[in-house]
């Protein structure tokens, strides 16, 4: 088990932000679906990317990695028209996105295949995919609705109807597939989409790699068949989620420049600057970083519905600014890589701060500065680094249980976190 010890400290410089996890995901699977060879530049090899890599490889897509930095890639990607797995078994590791994308992608054609996956991924809903299985004859069998799921058949074009407020992750997925399928298909959307903006990401991906999808004010997708992914070349922009916790810091106890941001992309997660004005921090954007310095921040109501993964670390700015802070629609961070609404709201109270649970939100009362202790990040990566952010205004030092589930999308994070000037010490015990 590991553990990090983090003293009390501020922090100031530049930090590079990594790649965008969502795009990455996108575009190697867009550039695996074409014909052709594409160069994915400014890749993270997260242990998310890794597991998305290894599923298009076992579809018969050659990707030759070439190292540019700390664990950062160029790939070059040559696609397969085939797609016929080359193994039965699709190991996602913890990654909801992969398993999610991968369903539907692993049954353009008859295949028979078996989705594993490790931690609270094996319990994750998958229920909007069980419903098409249903109705389209898809023999599938799972452990009482749990991985491993085991799949035989092919997807089938059609009229699908998909909630959109459990994950857009099911709506990707089919948005990559039904484009390869023979005849026309429609997605229709039964309840109030959450996550445009990955849903955003999913479409312009698309459309750079040549697919088209009619956008029905996302109430319904419009997918012609036949159609063909044709490669080209692509740079990941910098990922606003992982942007959020630097932002954050800034705010609360530093002077941090965030580079390699673009200031128009499409990501949800950008929210975070519009969060951070209203709370009254000081934000200074340009063409392609955004810097924050520290401020004394206020409260507001933050709707966590279309940005779901900072909402622990914006839980974190709250309990550190002046008056109550709602978050409202937050209810999905309940079926995450943990219950994020009870794990964020259970680690920052053994911090010193006042917070208290909602089914689908959190009530925060903010506090000028927080104890410290020891706390545990639920084997989240979003739940640690937030406690990371939180040590920050702390009397005390904070201690972080199982302080290594940052590989999941940030390897690099205790690094950076050094370099803007934290005090950490990194230790194992067992």
């Amino acid at each position: 088990m590991n553990y990090v010890t983090i003293s009390p400290s501020k922090l100031k410089g530049e930090v590079i932000i990594p790649p965008s996890k969502s795009l990455s995901h996108r575009a190697v699977i867009a550039s695996g679906l074409s014909k052709g060879t594409s160069i994915i530049e400014n890749v993270m090899f997260s242990q998310d990317i890794i597991a998305t890599c290894a599923c298009m490889e076992a579809l018969g897509v050659i990707i030759k990695k070439i190292k540019t930095s700390t664990n950062i890639y160029t790939l070059k990607v040559t696609g397969s028209s085939n797609l016929k797995l080359l193994q039965n078994e699709i190991d996602c590791c913890e990654s909801g996105s992969t398993l999610r994308f991968f369903i539907p992608i692993s049954l353009i054609h008859q295949n028979n295949v078996t989705f594993k996956g490790k931690g609270k991924l094996i319990s994750r809903p998958l229920k909007e995919y069980y419903k098409i299985f249903d109705k389209q004859g898809i023999e599938y069998s799972t452990t009482s609705g749990n991985l491993p799921l085991k799949v035989n058949g092919s997807l089938k074009s059609d009229q699908l109807e998909i909630a959109g407020n459990v994950s857009s992750q099911f709506i990707t997925g089919l948005l990559f597939a039904l484009p390869l399928l023979k005849d026309n298909s429609t997605i229709s959307i039964t309840s109030n989409l959450e996550s445009k903006g990955y849903i955003d990401l999913t479409l312009d991906i698309l459309n750079k790699f040549s697919i088209n999808i009619i956008n029905d004010n996302y109430k319904k997708f419009h997918i012609s068949g036949n159609q063909e992914y044709k490669s080209r070349d692509l740079r990941v922009e910098g990922d606003f989620s992982q942007a959020a916790f630097w932002l954050v810091a800034g705010a609360i106890g530093g002077e941090i420049n965030c580079l390699d941001l673009n200031s128009q992309s499409l990501q949800g997660d950008k929210e975070v600057i519009d969060v951070l004005k209203r709370m009254n921090a000081t934000v200074k954007i340009s063409s392609d970083s955004i810097c924050t310095k520290v401020s004394k921040t206020k409260h507001t109501v933050i709707d966590g519905s279309q940005c779901p993964d900072i909402i622990p670390v914006l839980a974190v700015l709250a309990s550190l600014s002046e008056g109550t802070t709602e978050i409202i629609n937050a209810g999905r961070l309940r079926i995450k890589e943990s219950d994020r609404l009870t794990a964020i709201t259970t680690e920052l109270k053994k911090l010193g701060a006042d917070i208290s649970e909602k089914q689908d939100g959190l009530i925060i009362s903010g506090k000028n500065e927080l104890n410290g202790g020891e706390v545990d990040s639920w084997n989240d990566h979003r739940i640690a680094m937030s406690l990371a952010i939180a040590s920050l205004r702390c009397k005390n030092d904070v201690i972080i249980k199982d302080s290594s589930c940052i590989n999941k999308s940030y390897p690099t994070f205790w690094q950076d976190f050094k370099k803007l000037g934290g005090k950490i010490n990194e230790w194992s015990l067992g």
